[in-house]
């Protein structure tokens, strides 16, 4: 985007300092130990929990809120986190809704489920707080492990792995650690440095080097890596954006939301990113929903969220939808972008609306737009990866590639469902089958 294209319609600051406190405040406050307690003694601790069953990274769900009824939270974290050591930022952002407490019988009878997703912050951030790490490592092994990639599934992969005695190298392309919890994840939903002191109390386990700015393809080959360490594993996460491919595309104010998230993130201040005053996002998932609640968070006055199929099509949970519409987000189905229209800066987006079989049904849709949010998924970037299953690498369910010694995990994966539980549960389940491969 040419950026000597004056564009009126952006602007920082449209707010004051007290909105965008109370904007960016914490989506769900931390429960108090009384709260905490109230809402443990909803569960009724089932022996065969659905709970558990639908936990992608299978924690014992009933025994970690035992744990915190009979005011032992510390040991509900260790239950926690010995089966998913990202546990404060998956209770966090974790769609529990769809999830462990659509699962929960209390949901089932009384549409009100145990607080099993805030149950889960109020134990593993009473443990981190104090600065404990309930892990040691084994024996040290000898045997070194590259992780390309320091995102959820890159940074569990290498925390089992040196639990196990092994040294582990992650490197990462950014200047911080992360992955999307640091740069993908909207800001209200991980305040105050989490993502990053997380990072922090994971690698008081011992074992792991970190390297920054380095990149798969760019700075270090897959051959350079097979030679160099025992084991290696992929966690790089998808690097691309898919385009509209449309007429306009290219005009200034059209962006990736992937961006805009990262931008916000980053940013010393809220206040100091720039938004319009009608904003349109193009998706249906996360993060298309994560753009549209922050741009209207940070004073956009219009914000519509465009998707090509029916709400019960979109990625995004009902719980964010309905959080989208709660904040005046409008939400547009059925229809797909045909061009962008401006002079040198997007003026209006132009779309199409279409049947179920995604076929146009003549009738257009004009918006007007100062800026556009593209959220229509990521590609993976790379050459000379292993096979590839679609646009993602191929892999077992172990997480093994087509190359022996190469496994990989997390949204460049095969299998998965773009989830940060889910990649967690990935770079686990890779580590023990590697470690499994260098110990036989």
């Amino acid at each position: 985007m040419g950026s000597d294209v004056f564009q009126p319609g952006i602007s920082a600051g449209r707010l004051d300092a007290e909105s965008y406190a109370d904007h960016f405040s914490d989506l769900h406050p931390r429960l108090d130990p009384h709260e905490a307690i109230v809402a443990a003694d909803r569960c009724y601790f089932c022996h065969d929990a659905p709970c558990i069953t639908a936990c992608p990274t299978d924690i014992d769900i009933p025994l970690f809120i035992r744990q915190i009824a009979t005011g032992t939270p510390d040991a509900a974290a260790k239950t926690i986190l010995t089966q998913n050591i990202m546990g404060g930022m998956c209770a966090r952002v974790c769609p529990t809704e769809t999830l462990c407490e659509e699962a929960c019988v209390r949901e089932a009878a009384e549409g009100k489920p145990v607080l099993i997703g805030q149950l889960q912050r109020y134990a593993t951030d009473h443990l981190q707080e104090q600065g404990i790490h309930p892990f040691s490592r084994a024996a040290v092994t000898g045997k070194t492990v590259a992780v390309v990639g320091a995102g959820p599934a890159g940074l569990s992969c290498a925390h089992r792995l040196a639990m196990l005695g092994h040294e582990v190298v992650v490197m990462d392309a950014r200047t911080k650690p992360g992955g999307l919890n640091e740069y993908g994840i909207a800001t209200y939903k991980t305040t105050d440095g989490f993502a990053q002191a997380e990072v922090e109390w994971l690698l008081k386990i011992g074992g792991i080097t970190m390297q920054y700015g380095v990149a798969l393809g760019r700075d270090v080959t897959l051959e350079k890596l097979k030679t160099e360490y025992d084991a290696v594993f992929l966690g790089m996460g998808l690097g691309g954006v898919n385009a509209l491919d449309v007429e306009g595309e290219d005009r200034d104010g059209v962006v990736d939301a992937v961006d805009f998230i990262a931008g916000l993130r980053q940013a010393s201040e809220v206040a100091e990113v720039p938004i319009g005053r009608d904003v349109v996002v193009i998706g249906g998932g996360m993060t298309a929903v994560d753009a549209a609640v922050q741009a209207k968070l940070l004073g956009a006055l219009n914000v519509t969220l465009v998707y090509r199929r029916g709400r019960a099509r979109m990625n995004a949970s009902v719980f964010e939808q309905d959080l989208a519409a709660s904040k005046g987000v409008r939400i547009v189905t059925h229809a797909v972008p045909v061009a962008v229209h401006g002079n040198g800066a997007v003026r209006e987006i132009e779309f199409e609306y279409v049947d179920d079989a995604m076929k146009g049904t003549g009738q257009m849709l004009r918006l007007a737009a100062d800026q556009v949010f593209k959220a229509i998924g990521q590609t993976l970037e790379g050459e000379e990866l292993p096979a590839l299953e679609g646009r993602k690498i191929r892999v077992s369910d172990m997480g093994q590639t087509s190359v022996k010694g190469i496994w990989a995990g997390g949204d460049c994966a095969s299998g998965g469902d773009d989830l940060t539980v889910t990649a967690v549960a990935e770079g686990r389940d890779a580590a023990m089958d590697i470690h499994s491969a260098l110990t036989r």
